[in-house]
């Protein structure tokens, strides 16, 4: 008996990196998982590969950042599943390309500050909106939503991302206050350093050495520590815990640290 039998998980940005952990992670405990991504051609194989292990799984190609097509991705799993229980926001934009463009806020181009907030945090409100009143209707429902560290301290770089990750954070609180006597718990995942392929493609081998450095456990962290995590959070076992911001940074934002020696 798996934590999560008979329950309907979506899992948004699906198709590879966290959200592809996130959703074996689910199936495994027998979840049926929706993937949803804007690659859908990766999302299908996400859900291709848990089907060959023996869970439930089917893929959805949407925008989420579109209201209609964040409608449509939920309509389809409860099309598919019959309800919905668990809502894991995970859709960012984390292409290396885009995030070098996000810059200090003197050179930030509309552009880039409005695409991510699109897609960092419009996606999740919208995801929000609409999974509520199917939860209700399931008798209840856990919404991990993901934020990350840099919407708890400033940078000189990427002020879009850790702006619309903030929003995230209080977007969650505001959530699990309207809606927790309805039987809805919202909680936020705030990752440190994660290693994803797009942290590889953004991140220099000598930064990830000195992130690496910062770190207090002997290793860094891999996307099935941030997939356990979501599974508690939409179990059971987390029944009592919403609206709070849970970090996942293997001790990093506990200690003033440094990146440019070794610790002594």
């Amino acid at each position: 008996m798996g934590r999560l039998d008979g329950r309907a998980a979506i899992v948004t940005g699906g198709a590879g990196g966290i959200g592809a952990a996130t959703a074996r992670a689910l199936a495994k405990e027998g979840a049926s998982v929706v993937v949803v991504d804007i690659d859908g051609a990766r999302a299908e194989l996400v859900a291709e590969a848990i089907t060959v292990s023996n869970g439930t799984a089917f893929s959805v190609r949407a925008d989420l950042s579109d209201e209609a097509e964040a409608v449509a991705a939920i309509k389809a799993a409860v099309a598919r599943c019959g309800r919905l229980d668990v809502l894991h926001n995970n859709a960012a934009m984390t292409e290396s390309d885009f995030l070098s463009r996000d810059t200090q806020v003197t050179d930030l181009s509309f552009e880039v500050w409005d695409r991510t907030m699109a897609v960092n945090l419009r996606s999740q409100m919208l995801m929000c909106k609409h999974a509520i009143p199917e939860m209700v209707r399931a008798g209840g429902g856990s919404i991990i939503n993901m934020s990350s560290g840099a919407s708890l301290k400033g940078d000189r770089t990427r002020t879009a991302y850790g702006v619309s990750k903030a929003g995230v954070n209080t977007l969650t609180m505001y959530v699990a206050t309207s809606h927790g006597k309805e039987g809805v718990r919202a909680n936020t995942v705030v990752p440190g350093l994660i290693i994803t392929d797009a942290v590889r493609a953004h991140l220099s081998d000598h930064m990830l050495e000195g992130l690496g450095r910062a770190t207090l456990t002997p290793y860094v962290g891999d996307p099935v520590d941030v997939a356990n995590l979501v599974v508690f959070l939409a179990s059971d076992e987390s029944r009592y815990i919403t609206g709070q911001m849970i970090g996942i940074d293997g001790g990093m934002s506990a200690h003033v640290g440094s990146m440019g020696q070794d610790d002594r």
